[in-house]
Parts: structure tokens; C-alpha cells; sequence
């Protein structure tokens, strides 16, 4: 089914933010469990969207990459953490950072649920079903797009957690031009190979799961 702009952006909108507002706060509730009260006296545990959304990375981004039909792209203001005030930063920032694709893959599946029971809906189903679709695609980009051991992104600071002092202090510096790489990635086309097979054996396996 072709979808119009403005059906896609209504489609697409509400999945969006709840994807990206509820990572962002998981990392915020991950790092007030283990110690660190940065992200709870900023104010930013909280599923309140306008307290996570960039202008830029949440909506003009995933507007522009949802209109160039690649991976959508984007991301929210990051809620502050601040690693040295964990109960034991090492090993707590794997869990903190683990949490926002955590609670991406917790929605995936969520919304493949809504999507499979979307016929009790009657006259809504269709816009339920659309709508529930783009959920778990979105919800899986940004899992698998977060775990790629890249830092800032979480993939990168679960790595450090993980890597012996000497090697996650030195693989840890590549943090400066996380983003860059990042960008240069996404515009070579070079993102989307990397993502796409494991993007795919997340959805199916959602998929058989709730069949």
C-alpha cells in the first residue's frame, strides 16, 4: 500500500517519539538504579516526550530519511549519566547503556502484538496495522543501531564495559568521532549493509515468535 506524506508522517510520528523518549528514559531509570542521580535531578527521567526531543535528530532527520527511503535515522537529546557516580562504573555502564535497546526491543515487541490482534479493531485495524508495523521496524532499527560497538553509541560504551582497562580506555577515544564516522557511514550507503542482516533476523524472529 503507497502511502501518501502525510499518511506516512501520521503513521510514523507516534512510534517515533515513543521509541526514542522511552530509550533515552531507560538509560535514566538504569542509571538512578546504580547510582547515579545526574539524569533524576535534570529532570529527564520521565516519559514526558518534550523533555527528550531534538528539533533536529527527532524530527527533521527521521523526516528526512523516511522521505529518502533509507534507514530511518534519528535520535533525542541524551539524558545525562554520569559514569563515575555508579556503584561500579565498569560494570554498571553495560547496564545502563544496554537498557535504552532494552526497552527498543520491548516495544518491537509490543507493538508486533498490537499488530496481531489489529483486526479486533474494526473500522481502525488498517491505521493500527500500519501504524504497529512501523513500530517494530523502528524500534528494531534503533536496537540494532545502538548496539553497534561504536561509542557514543551504546554498543560502544556496553564494549567498554566490557574490554580490559588498557584496551576500553584506549577504544573509548574514538568517542570524539563517534558521531562523524557515524554520519559518513549513513551517506555511503555503507550503514545500511552493515545493519540490514541483523535488522531482518530481529524482525523475523519477532514474527515467529508471535506467529
Amino acid at each position: 500500500m503507497e502511502l501518501t506524506l502525510i499518511q506516512k508522517i501520521t503513521v510514523y510520528a507516534l512510534p517515533v517519539i515513543f521509541a526514542i523518549t522511552v530509550h533515552e528514559a531507560a538509560h535514566g531509570y538504569a542509571a538512578r538504579h546504580f547510582g547515579d542521580m545526574t539524569a533524576a535531578q535534570a529532570g529527564r527521567i520521565s516519559l514526558n516526550p518534550l523533555r527528550h526531543i531534538d528539533p533536529v535528530g527527532t524530527i527533521l532527520v527521521p523526516l528526512l530519511t523516511l522521505l529518502a527511503g533509507g534507514i530511518l535515522f534519528g535520535w533525542a537529546k541524551p539524558v545525562p549519566v554520569n559514569f563515575a557516580r555508579l556503584r561500579h562504573p565498569k560494570q554498571d555502564m553495560l547496564w545502563v547503556a544496554a537498557a535504552g535497546p532494552g526497552s527498543n526491543l520491548v516495544m518491537a515487541l509490543a507493538w508486533a502484538l498490537a499488530y496481531k490482534f489489529s483486526g479486533a479493531f474494526g473500522p481502525y485495524a488498517l491505521p493500527l496495522s500500519l501504524m504497529a508495523q512501523a513500530g517494530v521496524t523502528i524500534n528494531v532499527v534503533l536496537m540494532v543501531l545502538n548496539l553497534l560497538p561504536l561509542p557514543p553509541l551504546d554498543g560502544g560504551r556496553i564494549a567498554v564495559s566490557l574490554l580490559p582497562h588498557p584496551w576500553a580506555w584506549k577504544f573509548a577515544q574514538i568517542e570524539r568521532y563517534g558521531f562523524l564516522i557515524l554520519i559518513i557511514l549513513l551517506l555511503t550507503g555503507i550503514l545500511g549493509k552493515i545493519m540490514g542482516p541483523p535488522i531482518d533476523a530481529v524482525i523475523h524472529f519477532i514474527s515467529w515468535l508471535i506467529a
